[in-house]
């Protein structure tokens, strides 16, 4: 249904989940969600979400393109957006969590709840960006290209800042503590790159995947790697969709492992983990707790300082790199895509606690709309830039 009004399949599974959840299932059809969700334990869903999320986030990392971060043209557009669209939301978000933490989380340290808050203003969606740019035939286009490849950069400095806040949240912001875990985390990172990396190429190509062929041994053995990085990172206290991450990116260029991987299990995670993970978030969402004019202003205030974030650090950066009005409308409402790579950090914040229930719904909305507006943006201000997007 999403994908026939113009917007992307990822709008359709995240509102699929919201809807299946308290804020409208439970609202009209109470015994029936109770039932359905509430009669047994949440352990479960919560685990085949989790395991999920660890395989999504290797495939995220196995499918990142690191030639985006390399890339020469329109290299100053390009940084210029990362860093404003990066350093704004974040400054906009910490002032913003600082000040609301008392009213919308005061069970949270005000810092961690900041921190978190930022983070999440700051992410970029680049997986659903990624699909909204095939969509629209602009993957070799120059403002594809600035797009995604800030885009890319956003989202490896988000993920570093993401592990840095819940390190620092999980150490109770004791240096000693907080230092021995940052150590820890680095010391594993370079384990990943400089020894499993060389031994996991070396099995990827003896096994020789091809023509989107996984033999059973090979998908084995990644099985295997990635779940153990995923119990090394929960150990190490920075949650386990880290080690599936870190899994994909030290293989991301083995092209041969990214088909075969994608044509044998990547649709599976995508069909069958995905809108469970969407699902469990939804479940956790309760719009209808948002129950007065207030909250529903802090909701507003929310969506209106992230958007002011992305949005218009990427316009000012666009504008100051020579583009016109036009093609840095088309780069702001590009970079604040947020989608799915919100919801991952947000889960992250409410399972440590630094965040509320009300606070979590407001950043789930602000997910959704940034997203929902892309492609009305996109059809409004590609045409003015000499740029013929696809028909409706």
């Amino acid at each position: 249904m999403a994908v026939r009004i113009g917007q992307t399949a990822a709008v359709g599974e995240i509102i699929a989940g919201i809807v299946l959840g308290p804020s409208l299932f439970g609202l009209a059809a109470p015994e029936l969600f109770h039932y359905a969700f509430r009669s047994s334990r949440p352990e479960p869903m919560q685990m085949l979400s989790q395991l999920g999320l660890i395989l999504l986030m290797f495939q995220i990392g196995l499918e990142f393109d690191f030639s985006h971060l390399s890339e020469k043209r329109n290299r100053t557009a390009v940084t210029r957006v990362a860093a404003l669209s990066l350093v704004l939301p974040f400054a906009l978000g910490l002032a913003f969590g600082y000040a609301s933490a008392p009213v919308l989380s005061p069970q949270s340290n005000p810092t961690a709840s900041a921190l978190f808050v930022a983070t999440a203003f700051s992410i970029t969606a680049l997986p659903i960006l990624g699909r909204i740019l095939i969509d629209f035939g602009m993957t070799g286009a120059p403002l594809g290209v600035i797009a995604i490849s800030a885009a890319a950069i956003n989202d490896v400095v988000g993920w570093l800042l993401l592990a840095l806040v819940t390190t620092l949240t999980v150490a109770n912001f004791d240096a000693g503590d907080f230092g021995l875990k940052v150590s820890l985390v680095l010391g594993f990172i370079l384990l990943c790159w400089f020894v499993v990396r060389p031994l996991m190429k070396r099995l990827v190509r003896r096994a020789h995947p091809h023509h989107g062929r996984l033999s059973s041994n090979l998908l084995g053995v990644l099985l295997a790697a990635i779940f153990l990085a995923a119990m090394a990172t929960y150990l190490l206290g920075i949650f386990a969709i880290f080690g599936g991450f870190i899994m994909g990116v030290i293989l991301h260029d083995e092209h041969e492992l990214v088909v075969a991987w994608k044509e044998r299990i990547g649709q599976f995670v995508l069909v069958f983990f995905l809108p469970i993970f969407f699902t469990y978030t939804g479940l956790r969402t309760n719009i209808g707790g948002l129950d007065s004019l207030a909250l529903w202003g802090w909701c507003g205030l929310t969506l209106l300082l992230a958007t002011i974030g992305k949005f218009g650090g990427a316009y000012v950066a666009a504008r100051w790199s020579g583009l016109d009005h036009n093609e840095a409308n088309v780069l702001g409402v590009l970079m604040n895509t947020r989608a799915l790579m919100e919801l991952i950090i947000i889960n992250v914040g409410i399972d440590l606690g630094v965040i509320s229930q009300n606070m979590f719904t407001m950043l789930v909305i602000m997910a959704i709309v940034s997203t929902v507006v892309t492609s009305p943006g996109l059809h409004r201000w590609l045409p003015r830039t000499g740029f013929s997007p696809p028909a409706r």
